[in-house]
């Protein structure tokens, strides 16, 4: 009987190996096809179009709404022409400078994954193009977080007020903090 039993559980165990095996992925499986392995097309058009990608999360869940947002909310928002006027202009001082450090980006990326794909990586380049990859990364951050807070310059707090709920972020704690007290 335990014989039976011990054979049939092998027996079992052994077929269900392979449907185990194949259950068993990776979260980059397709990814290996991609033109740059480490980025998606979503994320080359984003960093040529000079799109957040939620860089700067630290100022729009605090309290500091984007120009883009800004603008999509203008009348919701009740913006004065001259508040359009004044934060089309950080959006698109915004784009200026994040453009030309996505494109950077792309091409840098696509640079390290050639030189895996050819096997031709050297391993002392290898930190200074990590590296300089990072480096434009931070600067395109810092473009991103740095329009947030040009934003927040240009709005009243009740109209902060209201983009945090029209974005649905509620009326949080670090978000009414910084509305009481903001200065014009």
């Amino acid at each position: 009987m335990i014989t039976r039993t011990f054979i049939l559980v092998l027996v079992a165990s052994t077929l269900a190996i392979p449907v185990f095996a194949d259950n068993r992925s990776t979260p980059y499986v397709g990814q290996q096809t991609r033109t740059i392995k480490a980025l998606s097309d979503e994320d080359i058009a984003a960093l040529r179009n000079a799109e957040g990608m939620g860089m700067a999360k630290a100022a729009e869940l605090n309290g500091y709404p984007g120009p883009k947002h800004v603008l999509d909310l203008a009348s919701e928002l009740g913006l004065t022409p001259e508040q359009v006027r004044d934060v089309t202009a950080v959006r698109d001082r915004m784009s200026a400078g994040a453009r030309p450090l996505g494109e950077e980006i792309v091409r840098r990326e696509r640079d390290l994954d050639s030189s895996f794909a050819s096997g031709t990586v050297v391993d002392a380049e290898l930190a200074g193009e990590t590296e300089a990859i990072g480096a434009l990364e931070g600067k395109l951050r810092a473009v991103h977080l740095a329009a947030h807070l040009a934003t927040k310059s240009l709005l009243t707090p009740a109209q902060i007020a209201r983009y945090q709920q029209l974005r649905g972020y509620g009326a949080s704690r670090a978000g009414e903090g910084h509305e009481h007290h903001h200065v014009e």
